[in-house]
C-alpha cells in the first residue's frame, strides 16, 4: 500500500480514493465501471450516448428515423436513457455491493437533464453519485437532491466552483460528494481552458487545487469532502506530497486514460493496440470540437486532416474594398472579394483538387474536395442534436433549434466520430480521445511484453504507488 493512502467514506461505505473517469461515448461501460467498484474504488458509468442491448446481448445500433432535427433529438434522448439504465444495472450487478457506482454526464450534451432524470428514476439505489462537467451545471445539485444521490461537479478553476456554489450548490451542501478538478492541459477529452489561459503554457495543478480548497473552506465545506485530481494521473508516487496534506484536505485521484487498456475495457482491440504506440507529445490539445471547448486527443490522420482543412481557408468580403480587390472566381458562386494573394492561393488549391469552397462563420472560405464537401453536408443534415449547442451543424436545443450562425465546415460531427471509434471503425479516421500521460503505456514496465491487466490487477498496481 502506498504510504499515506487510506480509504475514504463515500455514500455510507468505505472505498479507495481512486475513481474511474467516465469516458464519453461507450469508452466506459458497465464492464469496466462495475469491475472498478468491485475492486473497491468508485466506478463511473458513462451516460453519454450509452449503449443498450437486445435480448441476445448485442449492441442496439443507434439509427435515427425522424425527419427533423427535433424528432431525431427525441430519439437521441430515448437512446440515452435506455443505454444509461442498461449500463447502470449491469455495473451494479458486477460490483456486487463493493465500492460505489457513479454516472457521468456532460451538461452541454443534448438532452442532458432529461437523460439524467430518466436514468436516475429507473436506477434508484444503484447510483451513488453523478459527476458532471462541460459547462456550468447549476441545476446538478437540485437534480441530485430529487433522487438522494451525491453530485460531483467537474471544474478547472476555483472561480468556477465559487460561481456554482454561490448560485446553486449552497442550497444542497450535504450532497456535495466531491469536487473534481480536471486539469485543462493534461486531461483527455474536452477541457475547461478559459480565454485567459494559454493552451501552450500548462500551469502547475498544485496551486490551482489549493485555491479550490481555499474556496471550499470559505464556503464552509469540510476538508473531508474530497477534491478529485483528474488529468495527468498515472503513478500515485508522483503525487506523494498531495496525499495526507493538510493544505489540500482529502484528495482522491481519477484515472481516465489508464483503465482504457484493461481486459474489461470496452474499447475495440485496434484502439487498445494504438494506445501502446503513443509517444510523448502525440496527444494534441486542439480546438476543432463543435462544442467550442478545447479537447485532447491522439494525433492521427483524422486530426491531421482537420488541421490541414483549416489551413486551406482564406478571408473574404462581400464587397470590394481597398484590401479585397479581386473577385473570387473558383470554389464558390456569387460575388466574393479577396486579396490578390488569396486569389492566387485559392487557384492553387483548386489545382490540387480542393475545388469546393465552403463558407465559415468567420467570413472565410475553406477549400475541400467534392467528396469531403458531400460528407460534411450529409453529416450536418443528419444532425440529431447530440450537443446543446453545435458549431458544426448550428444546432441549438432551444430558440428555434438554431444558433443563428452559419454551420462551421472546419469542425466535424463528434457523435458520429466517437460512435465509430468505439464500435470498431478505423482508429486513424476518427477522434481518439486520450490524456497527455498516455505515452506511459509504452514506457511503464507494467505493460511490458504486451501485458493487459484486469481492472482488479490495475487497481492493485495503482495502490502500490505504481
Amino acid at each position: 500500500m502506498f504510504k499515506g493512502l487510506k480509504p475514504i467514506q463515500y455514500a455510507g461505505r468505505e472505498v479507495w480514493p481512486l475513481i474511474e473517469g467516465g469516458k464519453g461515448v461507450s469508452a466506459t461501460n458497465h464492464a469496466s465501471s462495475g469491475a472498478w467498484a468491485a475492486a473497491g474504488g468508485i466506478g463511473t458509468v458513462s451516460a453519454v450516448n450509452a449503449d443498450s442491448y437486445d435480448e441476445n446481448g448485442n449492441v442496439i445500433p443507434q439509427t435515427y428515423e425522424g425527419k427533423t432535427r427535433g424528432d431525431r433529438h427525441e430519439e437521441l434522448i430515448a437512446y440515452g436513457i435506455a443505454g444509461g439504465v442498461a449500463q447502470v444495472k449491469q455495473a451494479y450487478e458486477i460490483a456486487g455491493g463493493k465500492g460505489a457506482i457513479n454516472i457521468n454526464v456532460l451538461w452541454e450534451m443534448g438532452g442532458a437533464q432529461d437523460i439524467l432524470h430518466g436514468i436516475l428514476e429507473q436506477t434508484k439505489g444503484m447510483v451513488q453519485g453523478v459527476t458532471c462537467g462541460a459547462g456550468m451545471p447549476y441545476k446538478l445539485s437540485e437534480i441530485a437532491q430529487q433522487y438522494g444521490v451525491y453530485y460531483l461537479p467537474i471544474i478547472s478553476s476555483a472561480r468556477a466552483f465559487r460561481a456554482l456554489w454561490k448560485r446553486a450548490y449552497h442550497k444542497v451542501p450535504d450532497l456535495l460528494g466531491a469536487v473534481v478538478y480536471e486539469d485543462p492541459w493534461l486531461a483527455g477529452g474536452h477541457n475547461g481552458l478559459s480565454n485567459a489561459e494559454d493552451p501552450r503554457e500548462p500551469q502547475d495543478p498544485y496551486p490551482r487545487v489549493k485555491a479550490v480548497r481555499d474556496i471550499m473552506r470559505d464556503c464552509g465545506i469540510d476538508d473531508s469532502v474530497p477534491i478529485v485530481m483528474a488529468g495527468g494521473v498515472w503513478f500515485l508516487r508522483d503525487w506523494e506530497n498531495w496525499i495526507d496534506n493538510p493544505d489540500l484536505g482529502q484528495i482522491a485521484f481519477q484515472f481516465g486514460t489508464r483503465p482504457l487498456l484493461t481486459k474489461e475495457s470496452p474499447i475495440p482491440q485496434k484502439w487498445k493496440d494504438e494506445l501502446t504506440k503513443i509517444e510523448e507529445g502525440d496527444v494534441l490539445l486542439h480546438k476543432f470540437s463543435p462544442t467550442g471547448f478545447y479537447s485532447s486527443a491522439v494525433r492521427n490522420d483524422f486530426l491531421n486532416s482537420l488541421e490541414a482543412r483549416s489551413e486551406r481557408q482564406i478571408p473574404f468580403s462581400k464587397q470590394a474594398d481597398d484590401e479585397h480587390t479581386e473577385q473570387l472566381d473558383v470554389g464558390v458562386k456569387g460575388k466574393n472579394y479577396v486579396t490578390p494573394e488569396n486569389l492566387n492561393k485559392a487557384r492553387r488549391l483548386v489545382e490540387q483538387d480542393f475545388t469546393a469552397g465552403l463558407k465559415t462563420p468567420d467570413d472565410t472560405i475553406v477549400f475541400v474536395t467534392p467528396e469531403d464537401r458531400d460528407m460534411i453536408r450529409k453529416d450536418q443534415q443528419d444532425c440529431m442534436g447530440c450537443l446543446s449547442h453545435c458549431g458544426f451543424s448550428s444546432w441549438k436545443d432551444h430558440d428555434n433549434f438554431t444558433t443563428g450562425r452559419l454551420a462551421d465546415p472546419r469542425s466535424f460531427c463528434i457523435q458520429k466520430s466517437l460512435q465509430n471509434i468505439a464500435h470498431g471503425e478505423d482508429v486513424q479516421e476518427n477522434l481518439m480521445f486520450a490524456g497527455h500521460a498516455a505515452y506511459n503505456f509504452g514506457t511503464d514496465p507494467f505493460y511490458s511484453n504486451g501485458f493487459v491487466p484486469t481492472v482488479e490487477e490495475l487497481v492493485n498496481r495503482i495502490l502500490t504507488g505504481d
